[in-house]
C-alpha cells in the first residue's frame, strides 16, 4: 500500500480529504489495529509519511 492509496482509501471512509498527513498517520494506525493492513505495509506507510513531515506528539500542546 502506498501513501496514495492511503489517502484515497482515507478520502472514501472519511469524506473529504486530509489536511495534512498526521491525519493519514492516525488513520494507517487505526488500519493496522483493526488488521486492515499488513505490519509490513505499516512501517512502510510510516516511513514514508514521516518523511512527507507526519510526527507523533509528545504531548497535547502540540495539537493546540
Amino acid at each position: 500500500m502506498t501513501v496514495q492509496d492511503l489517502s484515497l482509501m482515507f478520502s472514501q471512509v472519511r469524506k473529504y480529504s486530509p489536511e495534512h498527513v498526521n491525519e493519514l498517520l492516525d488513520f494507517a494506525k487505526r488500519l493496522y489495529v483493526q488488521n486492515e493492513i499488513s505490519f509490513h505495509d505499516y512501517r512502510l506507510l510510516v516511513r514514508d509519511l514521516e518523511l512527507q513531515g507526519a510526527f507523533i506528539p509528545e504531548d497535547l500542546k502540540q495539537y493546540s
